[in-house]
């Protein structure tokens, strides 16, 4: 029984027995772990092809699942191989299927024999796809030049689209960390004092136009080409158009008055 609960025995000791699957002499995993001492672990394992079983020669479909007896048997390199043993369900026979990170697959070792189902476009009525590239032992493999040439313009898509402006941000980024602190004071200190003299000069001109049509001094001019100017601009044309209409209405108003006391005096006489 695994130690699951929170109850401790009486003569447990945790300096002793670290825990309760160790005071109990059980592993942590359970029956999983009955051949952990041989190096393997019960594990669930699925076909990743389809295979005849070498003992009942049956068909054991993609798929299947079993309790497969895990085990490491070397190394590729970092990457680790393991074996899977497996009991197939339909007879009391075993097979083996390791794992091949050289060719990224899996293979059959042992007791069974995997389906083939590689699929020739040349035995189909097609063509054929001439792949080449550099194998693990140097040799030159042939290659489709659709494929070739689909990969090249993806790669160049990605190097205009995302590299180059990355590698820029971080030179950009670059400069400015490794940058000449003295050199930057110095931009600083000269922009602030153009831009001081620019603001300088600006506060003189307005003191000038508030003095000739006397303004108050606390009033602030707008600078030329703002949004503001703009707009005044705009409303004084308006208020202009507006007067001279008022006017012009006024001069007719006064002389259809005028027109009609004239007409009046001229009936009285006769």
């Amino acid at each position: 029984m695994q130690g699951f609960n929170k109850y401790y025995p009486p003569d447990y000791d945790g300096e002793k027995h670290r825990s309760l699957n160790s005071y109990r002499g059980k592993h942590a995993l359970g029956d999983r772990a009955r051949k952990i001492g041989e190096g393997i672990l019960i594990t669930r394992f699925e076909l990743p092809f389809n295979i005849w079983c070498g003992t009942c020669n049956n068909h054991i479909g993609m798929g299947v699942r079993y309790n497969a007896e895990k085990k490491k048997i070397g190394n590729y390199y970092s990457t680790p191989i393991y074996s899977f043993r497996c009991k197939c369900h339909l007879c009391s026979g075993w097979f083996e299927i390791q794992t091949d990170p050289k060719n990224t697959r899996y293979v059959v070792t042992s007791g069974a024999r995997q389906k083939d189902e590689d699929w020739n476009p040349e035995d189909n009525g097609g063509f054929a796809v001439h792949i080449r590239l550099l194998d693990t032992e140097g040799k030159d493999i042939p290659v489709d030049p659709l494929a070739a040439l689909e990969k090249s313009t993806e790669s160049q898509n990605y190097l205009m689209k995302v590299q180059a402006p990355r590698l820029e941000e971080i030179q950009g980024l670059s400069d400015k960390y490794n940058e000449d602190p003295y050199a930057a004071s110095v931009r600083a200190r000269k922009r602030f004092r153009e831009e001081k003299r620019m603001e300088k000069a600006k506060e003189a001109a307005d003191d000038v136009i508030k003095s000739r049509y006397g303004l108050p001094v606390e009033l602030k001019l707008l600078e030329e080409g703002s949004s503001e100017v703009d707009e005044a601009k705009r409303e004084w044309i308006k208020a202009r158009r507006e007067s001279t209409q008022s006017q012009r209405t006024k001069v007719n108003s006064a002389d259809s008055l005028k027109a009609s006391v004239l007409a009046n005096t001229t009936k009285r006489k006769r």
